[in-house]
């Protein structure tokens, strides 16, 4: 029978991967009401401290972005690399990665992508060496975010099994592994394909005076000037002073949580407070903050992990002692291996907060002592694999030479070699850091 569950489960990630989405959330509903309703077995827990905290975060991400601080930060970073164009391949992952570990999403990526665009093809630097490793590291940056929703998961998983892992224990690890990741994968992206001057392919649709003039026609896509300067600068002041304080509330949690609060709940109350003195101090019409992107983007994430999260729960805590018979031998000889069970699941999940709430369960059902856990992941990224993921798409689209590219046979695309260079140092390093402070 868990064959028969497994089986439905995939049918339900692949059904979700063609429609996109929350599709995933919704179908993983209905599978639940397929097990319950056909096999008689009786649903899991959803995982609710997740969902709240991401709604929590969500709320006070998206205020950030109604006052125009999200695009005040872009804004920031736009400068940088045009006043280092040189260093593009370095600087513009380097500011996606950084964007992603502040506000919490990659989907911070976006106006970004025509900037580095246009600085490295006005360079003469082929556009595929930083766009295709600055998509990887706005997603290779969520593990390494305090308030991204892939921490939200590792904490609230830890203390429904009563352990005691904080947020600090985590970014430890995850923090300098994924930049060092990030950093690796731009070096080899230094000599990445043919320059645009001895590129055959490229120097013949140069011929044509349409494409040519295509190429530069970029200032609309720069970044968008902020309207209100000063209610930008101030909301992302007060952003950045909540995330600080979270940091801080997690280091000293015992010295200054009421007996009792755990730092789970604690995020959850910090976060809306911090929207909260954002909305009050720079009077900003709540009506935005709905219709924002990160709002939109995090409501779906939401859906997506209450669903397909849910589904998962349910076939793992009905099957959870034949599944420990099987492979604990395996997994105890080899705890490192779970990365790669880890990295598979989120090939086809295209989110790490849902990777995480239905692989992190089963490794400590299995026992997998928890500095492993934290040490691997990293490898909770795995959607490059397959290159259909948003931000992947938008550089391909943006990038007007064609350099950045899906291959004839899929797989042989601009992401790929970066996001296994990435992934993979990150984990490894992970992994050596976790084990060498625990």
């Amino acid at each position: 029978m868990f064959f028969i569950h497994m089986l439905l489960l995939l049918t339900v990630i692949f059904v979700g991967i063609r429609h996109g989405g929350v599709a995933f959330g919704l179908l993983g509903g209905l599978g639940v009401s397929v097990l319950a309703f056909v096999f008689g077995i009786a649903p899991g827990t959803p995982p609710i401290n997740v969902m709240l905290i991401i709604l929590a975060v969500v709320a006070a991400s998206a205020t950030l972005e109604a006052t125009g601080g999200l695009k005040l930060l872009v804004r920031y970073a736009e400068k940088l690399l045009r006043k280092h164009p040189n260093q593009i391949v370095f600087l513009g992952p380097l500011c996606t990665y950084s964007l992603t570990v502040l506000v919490g999403t990659g989907h911070s990526v976006y106006p970004l992508l025509p900037v580095i665009y246009d600085v490295a093809y006005k360079k003469g630097i082929r556009p595929e060496r930083p766009l295709a490793i600055a998509t990887v590291a706005s997603q290779m940056g969520i593990t390494a975010s305090p308030i991204a929703a892939a921490a939200a998961v590792v904490i609230a998983t830890s203390m429904e099994n009563n352990l005691d892992i904080s947020l600090i224990d985590v970014l430890l690890v995850t923090i300098p592994s994924t930049l060092l990741g990030v950093l690796v994968a731009a070096t080899w992206s230094l000599k990445r394909g043919k320059d645009l001057d001895k590129d055959l392919e490229f120097q013949a649709r140069l011929q044509d005076e349409e494409f040519r003039n295509s190429l530069i026609d970029t200032e609309a896509d720069s970044a968008d000037a902020v309207k209100n300067d000063s209610t930008a600068k101030k909301g992302l002041s007060i952003f950045l002073l909540g995330i600080l304080s979270v940091i801080a509330l997690a280091m000293f949690s015992d010295q200054l949580l009421p007996e009792g609060v755990k730092m789970s709940v604690a995020i959850q109350f910090m976060m809306l407070s911090v929207g909260a003195v954002i909305l009050l101090a720079t009077k900003i019409d709540p009506k935005k903050i709905v219709h924002s992107n990160v709002f939109i983007a995090g409501m779906t994430a939401v859906v997506i992990i209450f669903g397909i999260a849910w589904l998962s729960d349910t076939i793992i805590g009905h099957h959870k002692s034949y599944l420990i018979e099987s492979v604990s031998d395996i997994v105890h000889a080899h705890p490192w291996s779970f990365a790669i069970a880890m990295f598979t699941a989120s090939v086809f999940l295209k989110s790490q907060a849902a990777t995480l709430t239905i692989m992190l369960p089963l490794g400590f059902s299995l026992g997998i002592p928890a500095p492993v856990l934290i040490g691997v992941l990293p490898a909770c990224y795995a959607y490059f694999f397959f290159p259909f993921y948003p931000s992947d798409l938008a550089a391909i689209s943006f990038d007007r030479t064609g350099t950045t590219h899906i291959g004839k046979y899929i797989i042989n695309h601009s992401f790929l070699m970066p996001g296994f260079i990435g992934v993979i140092t990150a984990t490894v390093v992970g992994y050596a850091i976790s084990m060498m402070i625990n």
